[in-house]
């Protein structure tokens, strides 16, 4: 059986989901997209390649195993993508919950049903239908568990609004002994640069009682003023709307001091490394064009 155990960011990690490229489909239709920022690329000519994203997530998989830290990986679906595992569930404390996600890829839980089988059933958890969740608009923070949403009215206008209310009451409900802490964040279907997709897209609790985050993202001021003033103004690193755009929020903890990074950060892995972080980089750009990066593609199960 494996014990979940998921209390934060940033503990040291004992076990991972990690996604797999491999047979990855053909380019989507235009109209096929879930995100401004895939639109872009295939317009553009340069949606990422298969063999390209396959190595980028073959690099993370070494660092993993660098550090002792067990791997799963789905089954593999011939021609789906299956890269971003974070958006099909999530753990916080002992419990599974499994994502409402978008309709076309509820294939993505099947693929991980081998592990769930090791799982205690009682543990994993369904959202009723109306609950509209994904695993990268939440974060366990130790007592508190902060959520990205979209509270618009518009809300079903947005393919990229992505955790609603519901969700988040469902939460409140789930575990009443933590504080859930909600943030507007800003949507768009069509400008990826104005876009963020989920909370781990604009903010991301590093170890140290670090931060990174882009304020442009937060639709409420008060909302962004609650982050820079729980983390300490001196403790947050601020992210351009390029930065924004091309993940450097969407990084991953192995530890308090261990991070994985994209090489290409080049302001964010200076400021990392001088904070005193140990910073393993590896190239996942062309997995960037899909609006998502190296905490999207994975799902900690056990941390310390």
């Amino acid at each position: 059986m494996i014990n979940l155990n998921i209390t934060n960011e940033t503990s040291r990690l004992r076990s991972v989901v990690l996604g797999i490229a491999n047979s990855n489909g053909p380019i989507p239709k235009l109209e096929d997209t879930y995100d401004p920022k895939s639109a872009e690329h295939i317009k553009s000519g340069t949606y990422p390649k298969e063999i390209d994203m396959v190595k980028e997530i073959e690099s993370v998989y070494q660092v993993f195993k660098k550090y002792d830290v067990k791997v799963y990986r789905p089954e593999k679906i011939i021609g789906y993508n299956q890269i971003f595992s974070r958006d099909i569930a999530f753990i916080i404390d002992d419990k599974m919950i499994v994502s409402n996600i978008l309709p076309d890829r509820d294939k993505e839980i099947e693929a991980i049903q081998y592990l769930c089988s090791q799982i205690d059933k009682n543990k994993i958890i369904f959202l009723p239908k109306e609950a509209h969740i994904e695993g990268g608009d939440v974060m366990p923070w130790n007592d508190y568990i902060f959520v990205g949403t979209y509270r618009g009215n518009d809300y079903e206008d947005f393919i990229t609004a992505r955790t609603n209310m519901v969700a988040v009451k469902c939460l409140e409900d789930l575990f009443p002994t933590k504080k859930i802490v909600s943030f507007n964040l800003r949507k768009s279907n069509t400008i990826a640069r104005d876009n963020a997709l989920h909370l781990d897209c604009c903010f991301q609790p590093l170890g140290k009682g670090k931060c990174i985050i882009h304020k442009e993202a937060f639709l409420e001021q008060e909302e962004y003023e609650w982050l820079i003033n729980f983390f300490g103004k001196e403790n947050c690193f601020h992210i351009s709307k390029d930065e924004m755009y091309h993940m450097n929020s969407n990084i991953f903890s192995i530890s308090p001091e261990i991070i994985i990074s994209e090489k290409n950060f080049t302001r964010l892995n200076i400021w990392l490394r001088n904070e005193g972080f140990t910073v393993e980089e590896v190239p996942y750009s062309e997995i960037a064009k899909q609006e998502g990066l190296l905490r999207c593609s994975t799902i900690p199960l056990v941390r310390d």
